[in-house]
């Protein structure tokens, strides 16, 4: 397959997918303030809400792994997006909690193949030594989605209501579905698939190795942190702590989304180039961790003058477990690779879920304040989620080196 074919076929079609994906998981984010209205809601409920996403598409990724892996990437994520636009469609028209928490739901279970199909395509048709860089422009793209989910739909809402906006994401979402059912590749599965039994014998076996349980905790956690923070809390907290108008927070979500596309391109091109010179994606990773996890630490203690900056770090550094993927993938098989990046990308939604959830319970926690909610509040709940993630990357470090492996 020439170059140009790839991005057409293998790549571009799925990260237009992931692109919806990522707009409609960080949509809250703006929408809040009109939900919070409309519906009265709770810091934990706006949470619960908001994390049903998160945690219908950890769910899913079991089964997912499978379907990608016997059905390959262009039927399933095809199929799910279908599903995710009928979400859409009932977020747009829900008239009570239960609803928008049902059509939440359903959006996150469709769009549960975002990534994992993208990674799927470029783990069938992209050379093993240049896959970092493959996933990381997928993500990239991906993160058009995050940007247009800030000031663009801010827009949007105000010229049209929340429910319409809704509505025109769910028409958006199957032109993507159609998009990949006329360009990806048909043959798109390695060898004949296995008896289903098979399959998920193999899916619980991933689960039970020594390597999974190195990792898993400190990808799950790292990853896992930033999408439940950013995708909903990022902008809640400028409005309390810096003191932002509505209009003003949409902007600076903006910039942190710009920076979160920039950041993972710009680790997917320095961990290509690094591993030209036998430096491993694994140990790339780590580096970019670290300035992460300071970048929380001024977050939390609230450093003046560098908190957005530090949002910013967040933002472009957050993701940076997509190294990890391929790695992981290339150790446990090739013809395994849907399962074995489903069962990471597990690990990594269940701690978005978790921490969406529990960041909004306990801030519920704090006495609001004239503008919304605690700062102390957030500084107490991302603080916890940051001393959890101190013990994962300490975890994976006591543990015995695993040898890179490159090709």
């Amino acid at each position: 397959m020439t170059l140009s074919r790839l991005l057409l076929t293998a790549l571009l079609p799925f990260a237009a997918a992931y692109f919806m994906s990522y707009l409609l998981r960080a949509v809250n984010a703006v929408v809040a303030p009109d939900l919070v209205s409309d519906f009265g809601l709770s810091p934990a409920e706006l949470g619960l809400l908001t994390a049903a996403y998160l945690g219908a598409f950890a769910l899913f990724q079991l089964p997912l792994g499978v379907l990608l892996d016997r059905y390959g990437p262009r039927r399933v994520q095809a199929g799910l997006l279908g599903l995710a636009a009928l979400g859409c469609l009932g977020f747009a028209w829900a008239p009570d909690f239960a609803g928008l928490f049902a059509a939440r739901a359903v959006i996150g279970l469709g769009f549960s193949a975002g990534l994992m199909a993208s990674y799927k395509s470029s783990a069938t048709w992209v050379p093993l030594e240049r896959r970092s860089l493959a996933n990381t422009a997928i993500m990239a793209v991906g993160a058009l989605g995050l940007v247009v989910a800030t000031e663009p739909t801010e827009w949007l809402v105000a010229l049209i209501g929340w429910r319409n906006a809704f509505t025109v994401f769910a028409g958006l979402i199957l032109m993507a579905a159609l998009f990949i059912l006329a360009a990806a590749p048909r043959k798109d599965t390695v060898g004949e698939p296995a008896p289903l039994r098979q399959q998920f014998a193999q899916m619980m076996a991933i689960f039970r190795t020594p390597l999974f349980w190195r990792v898993a905790p400190l990808l799950a956690l790292t990853s896992g942190v930033q999408i439940g923070i950013q995708t909903l809390w990022a902008g809640p907290w400028l409005r309390d702590v810096m003191g932002l108008t509505r209009e003003e927070v949409a902007r600076h979500l903006l910039i942190m989304a710009v920076a979160f596309m920039l950041g993972i391109l710009a680790v997917g091109v320095i961990a290509d180039r690094l591993g030209r010179r036998g430096i491993g994606p694994m140990q790339v990773m780590l580096g970019f961790n670290l300035l992460y996890l300071v970048a929380q630490g001024l977050i939390i203690f609230r450093v003046e003058g560098l908190m957005f900056p530090a949002w910013l770090a967040v933002a472009a550094f957050g993701q940076v477990a997509v190294l990890a993927f391929p790695w992981f993938a290339a150790h446990i098989g090739k013809d395994l690779a849907g399962r074995s990046n489903a069962s990471i990308n597990f690990t990594m939604f269940v701690c978005a879920f978790a921490s969406q959830y529990l960041v909004g319970f306990v801030i519920g926690l704090f006495p609001a304040t004239a503008s919304g909610y605690s700062p102390e509040g957030y500084s107490w709940a991302l603080g916890l989620f940051l001393a959890a993630q101190l013990i994962a990357l300490a975890w994976y470090l006591a543990a015995p080196p695993h040898k890179e492996r490159s090709s």
